[in-house]
């Protein structure tokens, strides 16, 4: 297929792209680099330096989009709510009229559990109600009900993917972001040297060992999902999948796992909990299972050990 892939210069988008071009499809990257690198577009793929707001010329022939270029820290989308908007919003309120103009017929949307807000179930379905707390899940919100509203009366064949945390890397492809909110990538610069310390904001949960627990998947099952998500599209109709292992690990076990795997005996100190933080935040997948035929196959070791071995490579450094 030939697809185009917005934000494929980022994280995520960079992973998918290289899945992408191994599987035989013809990909175009849209990035503007605001946060993304160029130097992170897989070989192969065609670049494009553009916003979403201006990429109408790019999607002539085009037989789906991929669709990862968003504004994604919390905190900012809190202090700075109209970046949000501006972007994630009306930047796909912008690419969904040139996909329609085009006759696009497939999407895939990188949208996110923090649709959901503070369910007090888990794990967490698509049956929930979505009911975000911050301006960056209500952006991201607000695209998913426009895919709807797209799919029946346009034809549209819209998925969208609500990812837990993910992490991992694939080869020279990983995390490097300007500002770090992951706790994986963040736990490993202590070891790495970057960092004396690690804080843990909660040791009082009502969970095994006091720590919030939550769903990491490895970002190249992630990747897995986006091209099953396109294989299985369907016309007129707008799908919505979890994205997760299934299984919750709490703070001090992901601490644990660093340990363990880079052989280095990481302090961490523990600080009072951040206000909205959930005790537990874990994904079913049932739903992505049964419909695209989708299950994770890496666990929290090999997220880890990834990330480490992309953090060690030097790669990051040299190209940030």
């Amino acid at each position: 297929m030939k697809l185009v892939v917005t934000g494929g210069a980022g994280y995520i988008g960079s992973v998918v792209t290289s899945q992408l071009l191994d599987a035989g499809h013809d990909v175009t990257v849209v990035d503007d680099l605001s946060t993304g690198h160029e130097d992170a577009v897989p070989p192969g793929a065609t670049f494009v330096r553009a916003r979403i707001h201006d990429i109408g010329d790019h999607l002539d022939g085009a037989d789906g989009v991929l669709h990862f270029a968003a504004k994604s820290l919390v905190g900012e989308s809190v202090e700075s709510p109209e970046l949000y908007w501006e972007n994630n919003v009306v930047g796909s309120f912008a690419l969904l009229e040139a996909v329609r103009a085009a006759g696009v017929p497939r999407f895939v949307f990188s949208s996110t559990a923090a649709c959901y807000g503070e369910p007090d179930v888990s794990p967490i379905t698509e049956d929930v109600t979505p009911a975000p707390i911050n301006p960056y899940g209500h952006s991201k919100y607000a695209v998913d009900l426009m895919l709807t509203g797209y799919a029946r009366a346009h034809g549209l064949g819209a998925t969208s993917l609500r990812y837990f945390n993910v992490g991992g890397a694939r080869g020279r492809f990983g995390e490097r972001h300007a500002v770090e909110t992951h706790l994986i990538p963040n736990v490993l610069m202590v070891p790495a040297g970057k960092r004396e310390r690690m804080n843990i904001f909660g040791d009082d949960y009502d969970t095994p060992d006091g720590t919030a627990v939550r769903d990491y998947l490895h970002v190249v099952d992630l990747g897995r999902a986006h091209l099953l998500a396109l294989d299985t599209s369907e016309a007129g109709r707008h799908r919505v999948f979890n994205l997760g292992s299934g299984t919750g690990y709490s703070v001090r076990e992901v601490l644990d796992t660093c340990r363990s795997v880079t052989d280095h005996d990481i302090p961490a100190d523990a600080q009072p909990r951040r206000p909205g933080d959930p005790t537990t935040l874990v994904a079913s997948s049932a739903r992505a299972r049964a419909e695209l035929g989708w299950s994770p196959e890496y666990g929290i070791d090999e997220i880890v050990t990834d990330a480490w071995d992309f953090m060690r490579s030097g790669v990051a450094a040299e190209r940030s």
